[in-house]
C-alpha cells in the first residue's frame, strides 16, 4: 500500500493570490453579460470562472461604466451582435416613453378644457 500525501492547511490559511490580466476580466464580464441575459446567477458565473463573487461585480462595475458622450460601455469592446442588442434595447425603450409621452400629451390637452 501506498501512502498518499495529503496537503494539510490550516484554517487561516488562503488561497494564494491570483493576478488576472486586463483581457481576462474584459471577457469575464462579456461572458457575465451574456449568461446574465440568458437566465444565470450572478454566483453561477463566478463559480465557473473560478473568481469571487465581489471580484466580479468589481470588474464589472470598472468595466460597464458608459461613456457619457457615447454612451459606448468605457472599456468594453463589443461584438457588433452585442452592439445590435444593445440598440435594439434602447430602440424599444424610446419607443415606449415615446408612447408615454403622447399619452401624457393627450391627458393634458383634455383636461386643459
Amino acid at each position: 500500500m501506498t501512502k498518499r500525501n495529503k496537503e494539510v492547511r490550516s484554517p487561516s490559511s488562503t488561497r494564494a493570490r491570483r493576478a488576472f490580466t486586463e483581457e481576462f476580466k474584459q471577457e469575464a464580464v462579456r461572458l457575465l453579460h451574456d449568461r446574465r441575459a440568458a437566465g444565470s446567477t450572478f454566483a453561477q458565473v463566478a463559480r465557473e470562472l473560478d473568481v469571487g463573487a465581489d471580484l466580479l461585480r468589481g470588474w464589472m462595475q470598472k468595466y460597464t461604466a458608459r461613456d457619457e458622450a457615447t454612451g459606448a460601455l468605457a472599456g468594453v469592446v463589443e461584438t457588433p451582435e452585442q452592439e445590435l442588442r444593445r440598440l435594439r434595447r434602447e430602440i424599444a425603450v424610446l419607443k415606449q416613453e415615446r408612447e408615454f409621452a403622447k399619452k401624457v400629451a393627450v391627458y393634458f390637452a383634455t383636461e386643459s378644457r
